[in-house]
């Protein structure tokens, strides 16, 4: 593919078959390797199943390359001067593209936009790229915030 990424609030992509991808190698990631929809943790099929309904209060941006959906984020709502981001993953075959590095960007304009000071995020510690991504946009390690095993906790101001 050699088509422009481009990001736009999520309308009609197709969000599901990626957020499904997601939680597949999530769970596959963690030792629990499910095959299908029904076998994830019912909050997680809720998202798939439904994201309108599982997102409804937060903001979700699709990259799309060629009219394809090959990436999305979900931007919470702000509290307490800080929006957390999540869910983000893009397409394998369209990886190293930037398609990541513009959803996160994206993420944190509109934060910007919404007053929000900061964005967190937490991500496995096995994901690497990941975790080199973040760092590499400016994203410091912080004291966790959430007690799951293996999950690194990060922050950066939305105006650096």
């Amino acid at each position: 593919m050699t088509d422009e990424i481009t990001v736009s609030l999520w309308r009609d992509q197709a969000l599901a078959p990626l957020l499904l991808a997601y939680h597949l190698r999530t769970e596959a990631e963690k030792g629990a390797a499910v095959s299908a929809v029904e076998e994830l943790p019912p909050r997680y099929r809720a998202e798939v199943l439904d994201p309108r309904a599982a997102f409804a209060a937060d903001t979700v941006l699709v990259a799309e390359t060629g009219g394809n959906a090959v990436g999305c984020v979900v931007a919470s709502a702000p509290t307490g001067g800080s929006l957390e981001v999540k869910r983000l993953w893009v397409d394998p075959a369209c990886r190293g593209r930037g398609a990541a590095k513009a959803l996160v960007g994206s993420a944190l304009r509109h934060a910007a936009d919404s007053g929000a000071g900061s964005v967190r995020l937490s991500v496995w510690q096995w994901r690497q790229d990941a975790l080199g991504l973040y760092e590499r946009l400016g994203f410091t390690h912080e004291d966790s915030w959430d007690d799951r095993p293996g999950l690194v906790c990060m922050r950066r101001s939305v105006h650096e």
